[in-house]
């Protein structure tokens, strides 16, 4: 796949999340596999992950997407997301694709923390949430 297609699957993905659970979901294979490591789930199937998404708790969901690269059939994508307007929360987006639909999916959040003091010396400012490249700024789900 070519950066080009991954971002437009990326970016209708983040439009239709929240709003038109079937659209935004037309970017899987029905024996897609998403994976949330951190709290452990793992959804079989178009149909589970469309079924969880449909009882999300909250009334809108924004993103803020800031990088997508990758290669072929395995593709990151990395932002922000915002939950009823709340404070934002660092998401990865890991896909990999089969015949230009995602496979398997592993997505990976964390709050936003301050840096330790300790780090100072070694560090340089810069890792800004300014989107790259082309893609847009923030993305109202459904927009």
């Amino acid at each position: 796949m070519r950066y080009d297609q991954a971002r437009e699957l990326f970016l209708h993905h983040l439009t239709y999340s929240g709003v038109d659970n079937a659209k935004a979901h037309e970017i899987y294979h029905d024996d897609a596999v998403l994976e949330f490591p951190q709290s452990g789930e793992r959804f079989v199937g178009k149909a589970n992950m469309q079924g969880f998404r449909a009882q999300y708790p909250v009334a809108q969901v924004d993103f803020e997407p800031r990088q997508i690269r990758g290669s072929g059939d395995v593709w990151i994508g990395e932002g922000r997301v915002l939950y009823d307007g709340a404070n934002p929360h660092h998401f990865v987006w890991i896909a990999e694709l089969r015949g230009g639909l995602v496979q398997r999916e592993t997505i990976y959040f964390a709050e936003p923390f301050p840096a330790p003091e300790w780090r100072r010396p070694w560090a340089e400012e810069g890792a800004t949430w300014e989107p790259q490249g082309d893609l847009p700024a923030p993305v109202r789900g459904g927009s």
